[in-house]
C-alpha cells in the first residue's frame, strides 16, 4: 500500500476527518483519535488493537509488517508498516477501531463496513 491508498482507506470510514498530529497525518471520528501516520519516522500506521497478545502475535509472525516502539510497549498498539501490510488485513483492523470510538448513531447509520470474521 502507499500512504495515499491508507489515506483514502481511512477516509472511507463514515465520520473520519484528517488533522495534524505530532507533524504527521492523523484521523478522528467525531473528535476522538482514530489512528495516525508516521510518515516521516518509520512509514507506520498507529493500529489499535485489542489486546497485547494479538499484537506481540503479529509482531512474531510477521515482523516485517508489524512492530511497536518504548513508548506503545503497554498499549495494545501495533505500528504497520504500510508499504507491506495486508490491505484486508489493516481495513478489518480500522474497521474494529472505527467500532470502538464512533458515536452509536453513525454506527448503527454503517453496519456492515468489512466482511464478519475478519477481525483485528
Amino acid at each position: 500500500m502507499t500512504h495515499d491508498d491508507v489515506r483514502a482507506l481511512l477516509l472511507s470510514f463514515p465520520g473520519v476527518e484528517d488533522g495534524v498530529s505530532y507533524g504527521e497525518p492523523s484521523f478522528k471520528v467525531a473528535g476522538r483519535f482514530f489512528t495516525w501516520m508516521r510518515a516521516q519516522l518509520d512509514h507506520s500506521l498507529v493500529v489499535h488493537l485489542d489486546s497485547l497478545d494479538r499484537r506481540d502475535l503479529l509482531i512474531e509472525a510477521e515482523p516485517q509488517t508489524f512492530h511497536i516502539t518504548d513508548h506503545y510497549r503497554d498499549h495494545p498498539i501495533v505500528l504497520a508498516r504500510i508499504a507491506s501490510v495486508d490491505p484486508a488485513w489493516l481495513k478489518a483492523a480500522l474497521d474494529a477501531r472505527w467500532r470502538r470510538i464512533a458515536p452509536k448513531r453513525l454506527s448503527k447509520q454503517h453496519p456492515v463496513l468489512t466482511d464478519p470474521g475478519r477481525g483485528a
